[in-house]
C-alpha cells in the first residue's frame, strides 16, 4: 500500500493493466481557435476524459481574441470533438467535461484579459478542485511565444505555489536558428523551471516511433546487427502529398529543412542511433539522445550531399496542382525549400562511415514517414550469376504512418527447378496485431504532460544541438544557387536521386 497521502490503497504502481491517470488539474489553451486546437488538442481532450484518464474535475479554458460566451466556446469544443475525436461521443463524458469549460477574450497584450485569466483559474481551483495545477498550452504563432510567457509571468500565472505545478507547452518550430532558439529558452526558463517546459514534437507521441525503443532493446534478435559491421545505411523520410495550402505566412521564409529535418528527422535519427539507456528515466534517454546528436557529423561538400527542392506545376493523382511559386501569398522569387535531402554521419565506434540520409518534401508521391535500415549485402553469394540478380539489400523499415507496423525484407528462393533468390517481405501491421487502436500522439502527450512525464518531449539542449547541425546548411543554401524543381506528384528532383547514385545507392520507394 502506498504511503503517500491521499494516494489510492487500491492501485499499485507496478500494475501495467491500470493506466496512468492524471491528478486534478487544468489546461489553458493560447489560440484555441486554430486548426491545431480544433483538430488535434480538443478531441485529444475529449478522447482522455472518455477513457477514463483524466480527473472528474478536470477544466479547460480557451483563451483567444473571438468575442464569446463559455456556451460558444462549448459549442465549438463540442463540433470539434464531434469531427475528430477517435472515440464515440457519449453525452455523460461530455456533461461532466462541460463542467469545467471557460472562455477567456482578448489579446497577448491585454493586461485585462490576463487579470481575467487569472480569476478564472482560482474560480475553477474552487469549483472544480484543479488543485492549482494548470498547463499553458502555447498553440500560437512563434512569434507571439514571448508575449504569452512574459504575460503569464507579469501576472503571477506561472509562480510555482508549494504543493501545485505551473507548465508550459510550446509547439514547434522552436526558433528558427540557433540564436533564435537559445534566446527563446532563456525567456521561457526565466519564467518556468526548465523541467516544466514541454516542447512538443507530435512525432515523438506516436505509438511506432515509441516501439524503436521496444524494437531494438526488447529484442536480441536486432541489437547485435545494429551498427557499422552490418549496416550499409540508413534513410528516414517523411512525405507528404499536399502543398502547403493556406499557410504561405508560415511557411515561407520556413522551409522543409526547418519545418521537419530540425525536429521531427533529427529526433528520428536519434532514437534510430543511440545507444541503450540505464533506464527509460527522461534523464537517461535525454543523455543518449545528445550523445548521439553532439557526434553528428556534416558532409565536407554540401553542394554535393545536401538537395533541396520546389514543387512545380503538375498534375497530380488526376488534379491539377500548382507549383509553389504560384500558391497565394508566395513571392515568385521565392528561394524557399519545399523538398530537402541531406546526408549525415554519426562519429562514434557504432556508426563509424555509415551514412543516414534524411529527406522530407510537400507534394511527393504519397504521404508516408518511415526509418529504413539497409543491410550490407552478404560478403559471397555461392549462386550462380543471375540467380541473385534480383536481389537487393536486407532492410528492416519501420512505418511511422500512416499504416503503421515493421517490414522486413529479405532474399528467398523463387519455387521452381532452379535456384534463384528474390525479395520477399514480412509485414507486422499495429492495426492487424492488436485489438486495441493506437491512441494519438497528442492524447498520449497531453496526458504525459498532467503527470509530468518529460520522456516523449525534446529538452532545449537537444533543439539547440538540432539547429547547430541544420544552420550550416541553412547558411550554405542561402549563398549558393535556388533550389531545383520538381513536378508535383513525383519523388523530388533528379539532384536528390544523383546525391545517392554518386554513393552507389538509391532511395527506396515508400
Amino acid at each position: 500500500m502506498s504511503g503517500v497521502p491521499g494516494a489510492n490503497p487500491l492501485r499499485d504502481a507496478q500494475d501495467r493493466r491500470l493506466p496512468r491517470i492524471a491528478g486534478p488539474s487544468g489546461l489553458v489553451i493560447f489560440g484555441v481557435t486554430g486548426d491545431l486546437s480544433r483538430k488535434k488538442l480538443m478531441p485529444a481532450v475529449y478522447d482522455l476524459a472518455n477513457r477514463g484518464l483524466l480527473p472528474p474535475g478536470f477544466s479547460l479554458i480557451g483563451f483567444a481574441r473571438r468575442d464569446w460566451e463559455d456556451e460558444d466556446f462549448a459549442q465549438v469544443v463540442h463540433d470539434a470533438v464531434k469531427q475528430h475525436a477517435r472515440t464515440p461521443f457519449r453525452e455523460e463524458v461530455w456533461q461532466q467535461l462541460i463542467q469545467g469549460m471557460r472562455f477567456v477574450q482578448g489579446n497577448f497584450d491585454d493586461d485585462v484579459a490576463f487579470e481575467t485569466l487569472k480569476s478564472t483559474i482560482e474560480e475553477l481551483d474552487k469549483a472544480q478542485g484543479t488543485g492549482g495545477n494548470f498547463a499553458f498550452y502555447l498553440s500560437v504563432p512563434p512569434k507571439f511565444f514571448p508575449k504569452v510567457v512574459q504575460q503569464l509571468k507579469k501576472h503571477g500565472l506561472a509562480d510555482q505555489k508549494e504543493g501545485s505545478w505551473r507548465r508550459a507547452v510550446i509547439e514547434k518550430p522552436f526558433g528558427h536558428d540557433l540564436t533564435s532558439a537559445q534566446e527563446l529558452n532563456q525567456l521561457v526558463h526565466d519564467v518556468f523551471p526548465p523541467n516544466e517546459v514541454f516542447r512538443i514534437d507530435h512525432y515523438l507521441g506516436k505509438e511506432t516511433v515509441q516501439n524503436i525503443l521496444a524494437l531494438r532493446f526488447a529484442n536480441t534478435m536486432f541489437e547485435p546487427i545494429w551498427n557499422r559491421s552490418y549496416v550499409d545505411h540508413i534513410q528516414i523520410t517523411m512525405a507528404e502529398d499536399i502543398g502547403i495550402g493556406g499557410r504561405a505566412g508560415y511557411y515561407d521564409g520556413i522551409g522543409a529543412a526547418r519545418d521537419v529535418i530540425q525536429n521531427h528527422l533529427l529526433q528520428l535519427l536519434a532514437l534510430t542511433a543511440m545507444e541503450e539507456p540505464g533506464s527509460f528515466h527522461p534523464k537517461a534517454l535525454v543523455a543518449e539522445k545528445l550523445k548521439v546528436l553532439t557526434a553528428v557529423e556534416l558532409p565536407e561538400d554540401l553542394g554535393k550531399h545536401t538537395v533541396r527542392g520546389q514543387y512545380a506545376h503538375a498534375w497530380q493523382g488526376g488534379e491539377e496542382a500548382l507549383g509553389y511559386l504560384e500558391e497565394d501569398g508566395i513571392d515568385p522569387k521565392s528561394k524557399t525549400d519545399t523538398f530537402a535531402a541531406i546526408k549525415l554521419t554519426i562519429n562514434n565506434r557504432r556508426w563509424a562511415g555509415v551514412p543516414f540520409y534524411l529527406r522530407t518534401g510537400k507534394r511527393l508521391g504519397r504521404r508516408v514517414t518511415e526509418i529504413a535500415v539497409v543491410f550490407k549485402r552478404a560478403p559471397y553469394l555461392p549462386f550462380e550469376s543471375g540467380a541473385t540478380e534480383e536481389l537487393g539489400g536486407n532492410a528492416l523499415v519501420i512505418r511511422v504512418q500512416p499504416d503503421e507496423g515493421v517490414t522486413v525484407r529479405f532474399g528467398s528462393k523463387v519455387p521452381g527447378t532452379s535456384m534463384e533468390v528474390r525479395d520477399v517481405t514480412m509485414d507486422f501491421a499495429y492495426g492487424e496485431s492488436f485489438t486495441e487502436s493506437s491512441p494519438e500522439a497528442y492524447e498520449r502527450l497531453i496526458l504525459d504532460v498532467l503527470l509530468g512525464d518529460a520522456n516523449l518531449f525534446p529538452r532545449h539542449q537537444e533543439v539547440e544541438l538540432s539547429w547547430n547541425i541544420l544552420d550550416p546548411i541553412e547558411e550554405y543554401w542561402d549563398k549558393h544557387g535556388k533550389p531545383a524543381q520538381y513536378a508535383a506528384g513525383t519523388w523530388g528532383p533528379a539532384e536528390a536521386d544523383e546525391m545517392l547514385a554518386r554513393d552507389g545507392r538509391s532511395w527506396r520507394r515508400p
